[in-house]
């Protein structure tokens, strides 16, 4: 289970609608140069990112980080295939879990931790439709008893 991340650099704030996050993993990200540095500038969009397993290892698909300006002949693809690090035994449970009806694994946060690349992913589980009405109308019901409380303090 991932702990505490520094500031983000990126947010799929689709992810939490669109899945039952139940687990987080912190891997590492494999970049070029003029990738982490574009990445640093916070040029980076994971919104249509997606992680596959492919023959062992993992992968994030179509996460957008933007060229570097300087980078002229050097510059990268913006939106290669990129290798996840995680230890083996993570992977092997990552295996196991997204094989199970249902599962996929969602970026979730993008962030520079002690120097190195982290991307945060989430093993989620599809929302159905009334699963996403479900949550919007708890959210709903939360926010109007937080702000009946309120209103009843300042009185």
């Amino acid at each position: 289970m991932a702990k505490k991340h520094a500031r983000p650099l990126a947010q799929n704030r689709r992810a939490s609608h669109d899945y039952f996050i139940e687990d987080t993993y912190e891997a590492g990200l494999v970049l070029k140069g003029t990738e982490i540095k574009s990445l640093r500038a916070g040029r980076v969009s994971i919104q249509d990112a997606h992680a596959r397993i492919i023959n062992g290892e993992i992968f994030v698909i179509n996460m957008h980080i933007a060229p570097y300006e300087q980078g002229n002949r050097f510059n990268h693809d913006p939106t290669r295939t990129r290798k996840l690090l995680l230890h083996r035994n993570q992977i092997d449970s990552l295996i196991g879990e997204t094989q199970r009806k249902g599962y996929t694994l969602v970026p979730l946060r993008i962030y520079i931790k002690r120097g190195h690349a982290k991307l945060l992913i989430g093993l989620g589980k599809g929302k159905k439709q009334f699963d996403k009405r479900e949550t919007l109308k708890r959210q709903q019901m939360k926010r109007d008893v937080d702000r009946a409380l309120r209103d009843a303090e300042r009185q």
